[in-house]
């Protein structure tokens, strides 16, 4: 729908403060108060603008909270050698779960926003600049003092992961007060992805917001020590997709089967998901939903690995984007295998190729 630019203006007054009265806004849009008070009544009735106060309508925006570090990846030349020197190229690219999420996600063609915090440095100057061609980062809380989060990694000369190191220090700061701030944009989202760089009661938090709100919901893992950070049960969770350790850590129980990792799958829907996709590497994927059967996967097999980092991310982005377009489980699920796979054999953490066109494409060899 087409806005002049009035009519824009006020819009984006409006998605920075819902609760802003006529006058503030005629104040700083520079006009009269009945000048604007017939701008905003045409834009009620396009339905822009659904009611008090002054909500805007959802325009399937996708709220992504979480982290957004800078990677460093070190890619060395000969396998690893401990107490000394070893010799390696390094690359630098943006990462963090959530971050990549929205990438990945942008890129297939959703809208996105970034909820995180941050330091006020080099490091986030680079992650906006290469973020916001795909997401809003405007929203995104800059903490002085603070040091944008970090991740380095040492990848063995066949791209497995050897050793990481991560700084997320700053995602302390993920408060409730910082989600508080922002609610509006969750209330208006139709899905909200949140990572466990969250505390735990920012988790929590955004879990009951989302659930009060109506907005899919969607928790992603970071690892299984964070796996303390996860709520107490999944009530009101769209999507729950993780590995095989964490769905452990979370469940008590040990897979070391097919029938035990079902028995992982329907335990984390017994708790209020409403779908579920536990990953096992090579084994593939155990997934499931409240409405069906418990199927298994197969992983796609590549000949070649390049670099593992980023291709977890790349699946439940391929996982959400199926969901989003209306696909069943077993049609979501094939996304993100193809789009792990891909990215799997990519030297990018997000593969620049990535398209809505370009991942049907990628269906078909599969």
């Amino acid at each position: 729908m087409t806005l002049n630019d009035k009519e824009t203006a006020i819009v984006e007054l409006i998605r920075e403060n819902p609760y802003l009265s006529q006058q503030e806004m005629a104040d700083q849009l520079n006009m009269s108060r009945p000048a604007l008070a017939n701008l905003i009544s045409g834009l009620t009735k396009r339905g822009i603008i659904t009611g008090r106060a002054y909500i805007l309508s959802r325009d399937n925006e996708i709220v992504c909270i979480g982290g957004a570090n800078v990677d460093r990846k070190f890619h060395l030349n000969e396998g690893a050698q401990l107490g000394t020197s070893n010799p390696a190229t390094m690359t630098v690219s943006v990462g963090g779960v959530a971050r990549n999420i929205g990438e990945n996600l942008g890129r297939l063609g959703s809208t996105i926003r970034l909820l995180t915090v941050a330091g006020n440095d080099a490091d986030w100057q680079l992650i906006q600049q290469q973020s916001a061609v795909h997401m809003d980062v405007t929203a995104v809380g800059l903490l002085p003092g603070e040091s944008t989060g970090s991740y380095s990694a040492v990848l063995s000369p066949d791209g497995e992961l050897v050793v990481a190191m991560a700084n997320m220090e700053v995602y302390e700061s993920l408060s409730i007060a910082y989600i508080e701030a922002h609610e509006r944009l969750i209330a208006n989202a139709t899905l909200a992805v949140i990572d466990l760089n969250c505390p735990k009661e920012t988790v929590e938090y955004v879990k009951e917001r989302a659930l009060f709100h109506g907005t899919g919901l969607v928790i992603v893992p970071v690892s299984s020590p964070k796996m303390v950070r996860m709520p107490d049960n999944l009530e009101g969770v769209t999507w729950f997709i993780c590995n095989q350790d964490e769905a452990e850590t979370y469940t008590g129980i040990a897979i070391q089967n097919d029938e035990d990792w079902q028995l992982a799958v329907q335990g984390l829907l017994d708790v209020g998901a409403q779908n579920v996709a536990v990953t096992a590497g090579a084994r593939g994927v155990m997934a499931g939903n409240t409405e069906g059967d418990i199927l298994r996967f197969p992983a796609i097999q590549r000949a070649t690995v390049e670099d593992v980092t980023g291709a977890g991310d790349a699946f439940v982005s391929g996982v959400l984007y199926g969901h989003l377009e209306g696909m069943d489980t077993r049609e979501a699920i094939q996304r993100g295998l193809v789009n792990a796979s891909k990215t799997l054999g990519s030297s990018y953490t997000v593969r620049p190729e990535l398209s809505k066109a370009q991942i049907e494409i990628e269906m078909e060899e599969f």
